[in-house]
Order: C-alpha cells, then structure tokens, then sequence
C-alpha cells in the first residue's frame, strides 16, 4: 500500500495542459486580424475538426467549471441558434470549408436542453458549411441523462453521432444533493440503454473525485455501479476547485472537500480497480477498453491532447463555434467572446466573435510538444525532439532537468528518454510544470489555477 502522505506536497496550483500554452496567456496582442488571416492562408488538405458551445443549462451543478448560462426561456436559445446562424455564414466566407473534417464535438452547458427539432436544425447548419465529413470522422456529444429522449438520441445518430459522454460526477445520493444534481443510478442505466438500442458503439462517462462528501469508499461504490452500466470509455476528473471564478462552488463547506491524501487514494484504487475491470489507462485521467482506439493511439505515439481530452484525431485544425469556444491552429489559439452581448455584438457588426488568443513562437511550440507528449504518453523521445526543433535536449532544458529530480523515482531520465512511473503518472501535471515557462514566471501564490491534487 502506497503512503500517500508523502505526495501530498504536490498539491500546488497548476494547469490541466489542455494547451501549451496555457488559457491565462491568451491576450488581444494575437489580434483579429491576424486570426483571419490564419483561417484564410491555411493549408485546405489539413482537415478540420469542429468544437459546438451550447451554453444553456437549466439549473447549476455547483462543482461545474463550465462556461454556461442558466435559463428555463425558450427564447434564449432560439436567439442563439440565430447567432450561431449568422457565425457559420461569416466563418464560411474566410474559412476554406471544403476541408475534411475528421471530428465534430458537441458541448455545454447542456446539449440536449436544446429539442430534437433544434438539434436537427443547428446540426443542419453546420453540414451546409461543411459538407466534407470523412466516413470516419469522429462525432460526439455531451449528454447530461437528466436531459435526454429517445427523440434526440435518434436525430444525433440519423446524423452520424457515433461517441456520446454522459455527465454521471457520482452515484452516491449524499453528494448528488450537495452538488446540486440528482440523478438517480436508474435514469443514467436508461440513457445508456436508450444509446445501445440505437447502435451507438461507443459511449463515455464522466466521473469527478474531490466532491463534497466523497470518501474512497463511497467512490468504490461510484465506481462499481459505473462498471455496470459497461462505458467504453471513462473520464475521471479531479474536481477543480476555484470558488474566486465560479461564485456556485462557494456554496460548498470546504471542510467536506477529501484531502488531497484521500483524492490521491481515490485515483489510485481508480486506476487499479478499471484496470481489473478490462480497461486500460490513457493519459491524465482517461481509461478505455483494449479495443478503444485511443488505446491503439497510445501504443502507437499518436495520442493527442486537445481542449476535449484525449482524442485520436490529430493533425487536424480545431475551429471553435459559438460563445466561449476555444481554436486551435498550427501556431496559434483563439477564443470567442464569453459574454453573450460581446458574442452578438461582433456577429451583428459582420464579424467573427473572436476575442484572445495567442501566437505560439518557436519556443512555445518545443514546449508544447514536450509537455503533451508527457501528459499523453507518460513519457518522451529526447532524439525525437531533437530531430525536430534542431536542438540538444540536456542543453536545452538544463535546469528543467534539475527541477524534475525532485520527483525522485516517479520519473526515471536517460540520454534517450523521459519516463514516468505508474506512480508518478497520479502527478503528471506537476511533472509537466518542470517545462512550463509561463509558469515559471509567476510566483505560486499568485497563480489562478486549480489545485493538481
């Protein structure tokens, strides 16, 4: 039995990497301008994948981090979809949409608070822009089961949704009520069974440890119940716990939060218990069985890590849709406006609603390869780095080398390579903070980040 006491010190502030780099950098210094000009000059035989933002929820999950917006009127999201409308024509006009497109993701807020009638409609929009998705292509929805009919889940597959993720956070009814979501065991084993019949091969759950409430043995119960309902995939997440940004998180006693000791233990009895289970862990905090392809993506070096997670798709540019939504280039990201005023004020002036991004340098785009590849693969290829930015890796990252010693056997160094232990892989995001240059410029007291246990 592992004495997690001793791990405890790495709880710290720090990234999820779910980009290099990270969110807080972005800035108006990467200006619209330029953003247009990327979507215009861009090589048309890279294909593309498509983030959706639906922000609308109906009431607040208090653990939720989620750029979303709360409401019951009809109206909101008709106007959205209005918008949305009017985005996709200005995108079209700059964007060369012939490309194929290899994955398309639906996320929230709550997707399918929209109607099946709605969903058939927007989902229309986007296939009359981009008419070229790949026979292949990867499409997926976020499904909170509480807002689910069988009349949605047959528009999603009449078109071609093929992965869907179902929110679940915990089984456990105690932590359901102070997290402001009950959701029976019963109406989640409907919402899978209402996929299966419809021939949805592959479905997700999300799971969060460090709720209130939450214990490792409540949590075994969580896990056992999940393992029922036979997921091909689970996403367990630490909880993020950032009270001065989402004012719902507040509500919580902080008292009632585990220890990071606990969450420690939690990920731990996780990771073995999916792992007799017939899964296999996939970077951070992603499990899938043998037969999933992120697992042929992982033996094979060609896992990627996007804002979505783990992700087979690769190579591909990532145009986010809608408020809040996230893009991502060969060398830059940007963001659409998060406040809805801003969102349609842009739109109504015949503008893209981008508001931040940022220009990766040289620099940034060895670091960010550095980092992924940690986060994905547990492990990194010096030469191969080496190949390709034309750089000597032990000169280069010299004293990110000293700093990762700290880490004693969680991490093993050669001239070869990096590797972390499956141990060291429960701290891989502090391990990746070694290489963080952003971050090193900013005292641990002052960074707004969750913490990485």
């Amino acid at each position: 039995m592992i004495d997690f006491s001793a791990y405890v010190k790495y709880s710290r502030p720090g990234p999820r990497y779910t980009s290099y780099p990270t969110a807080p950098e972005f800035s108006d210094k990467f200006s619209y301008e330029d953003y247009i000009n990327e979507l215009k000059s861009r090589d048309s035989s890279r294909p593309l994948s498509l983030y959706l933002h639906l922000p609308f929820c109906r009431s607040a999950c208090y653990f939720c981090g989620c750029n979303v917006i709360y409401t019951s009127k009809e109206d909101k999201k008709t106007r959205y979809m209005e918008y949305l409308e009017r985005e996709l024509d200005i995108l079209s006009s700059t964007l060369d949409t012939s490309a194929p497109v290899l994955q398309m993701h639906f996320g929230g807020g709550t997707p399918t608070f929209y109607s099946a009638k709605q969903l058939d409609a927007i989902i229309g929009m986007i296939k009359d822009k981009f008419k070229n998705f790949r026979d292949d292509a990867e499409v997926s929805c976020e499904i909170d089961p509480r807002f689910l009919n069988a009349e949605q889940l047959d528009v999603l597959v009449s078109h071609g949704f093929n992965r869907i993720s179902y929110g679940v956070q915990d089984f456990d009814s105690r932590v359901q009520e102070e997290i402001h979501r009950i959701q029976p065991f019963e109406l989640t084993q409907n919402a899978v069974k209402m996929a299966r019949e419809r021939g949805i091969n592959s479905i997700n759950m999300d799971l969060i440890y460090g709720l209130p409430y939450q214990s490792l043995e409540s949590f075994k119960r969580t896990l056992s119940l999940a393992k029922e309902l036979d997921p091909d995939r689970l996403a367990v997440f630490n909880y993020a716990h950032v009270p001065w940004l989402k004012k719902s998180m507040r509500k919580f006693d902080e008292a009632t939060l585990p220890s990071p000791q606990t969450k420690l233990e939690i990920l731990k009895y996780t990771a073995d218990f999916l792992t007799q289970n017939g899964y296999n862990m996939i970077g951070m905090d992603h499990f899938a069985k043998p037969s999933d392809e992120l697992f042929a993506a992982l033996n094979d070096g060609t896992l990627h890590r996007n804002f979505q997670g783990y992700t087979t798709k690769g190579g591909a540019d990532l145009v986010g849709i809608g408020l809040t939504s996230i893009g991502e280039g060969v060398r830059y990201y940007a963001q659409n406006h998060k406040d809805m005023s801003e969102y349609e004020a842009a739109l109504d002036a015949g503008r893209l609603p981008y508001h931040r991004g940022i220009y990766l340098s040289d620099e940034d785009l060895l670091r960010k390869s550095v980092i992924m590849s940690l986060m994905s693969n547990f492990a990194l290829d010096k030469r191969s780095i080496e190949a390709r930015f034309g750089i000597k890796f032990d000169e280069h990252f010299k004293s990110e080398l000293e700093a990762l010693k700290q880490f004693d056997e969680l991490v093993s160094i050669s001239d070869e390579a990096i590797k972390v232990s499956q141990t060291g892989s429960l701290v891989i995001r502090n391990i990746a903070m070694c290489f963080d240059e952003y971050l090193s410029a900013i005292p641990e007291e002052k960074r707004r980040f969750s913490k990485t246990i």
